[in-house]
């Protein structure tokens, strides 16, 4: 190995396929340099809080693609959302999006998402874990028609997305928007800090960033 190969930065690989984890990545001035998502069993252990099963998730992720990416800086993350103790993932059809709706409707719920972040150099793991509350109003049958119409629920935990149509059923949100669409900025930024990925010391191009971010993998 040369000394310029040596001195080469690590690079950085989103485990995720989410278009708006790339938006929120952009809005720190970062483009990972590749995207490779990860296939894991999500299936949430008997008995885990959605605090632990997203972080784990977020750490599985990342885990799972590290072989493929021995000089790396890894970041995954998951987004669950939380009943009380119930967890509720990606709806699996149309049925099922709008018996998660409806639990949701008039209520508080809990959208925690864990992030990631793995130096495969050295085998290193950081993690965090981000709790947001969100209060849905009560959803008449005219809105929920007209929301599972749309399609918007598919591959989103809990049957909405918060960044798009389903902004107007949600009136207050305590805690991290950033969070509750798919990745913790602040946390994120700190994580990729401490993993050796300046974010900090040159100017922001948050523009240029997203124009930069590469095609997905798969």
């Amino acid at each position: 190995m040369t000394a310029q190969s040596a001195a080469k930065p690590p690079r950085l690989v989103l485990a995720s396929a989410s278009p708006r984890r790339l938006e929120l990545l952009a809005q720190l001035g970062v483009a990972p340099d590749a995207v490779a998502p990860a296939d894991i069993d999500e299936t949430p252990h008997a008995g885990e809080s959605a605090l632990a099963y997203a972080e784990r998730l977020a750490a599985e992720k990342a885990q799972a693609i590290a072989d493929a990416w021995p000089n790396a800086i890894i970041l995954a993350a998951d987004t669950t959302v939380a009943v009380g103790r119930r967890i509720l993932g990606k709806p699996a059809d149309r049925r099922e999006a709008e018996a998660f709706l409806r639990l949701l409707s008039g209520r508080r719920h809990r959208v925690v998402t864990g992030v990631a972040v793995l130096k495969t150099s050295e085998d290193r793991l950081w993690t965090r874990r981000v709790s947001a509350a969100v209060s849905m109003k009560r959803l008449s049958e005219s809105e929920l028609g007209w929301y599972l119409d749309s399609e918007e629920w598919r591959g989103k935990a809990g049957a909405y997305a918060i960044q798009g149509l389903a902004g107007a059923f949600a009136p207050s949100l305590n805690g991290s928007y950033s969070a509750v669409v798919g990745l913790p900025l602040a946390e994120t930024a700190a994580l990729l800090e401490a993993a050796g990925r300046p974010i900090w010391r040159s100017a922001p191009h948050a523009a240029d960033a997203a124009e930069k971010a590469p095609a997905h993998d798969g």
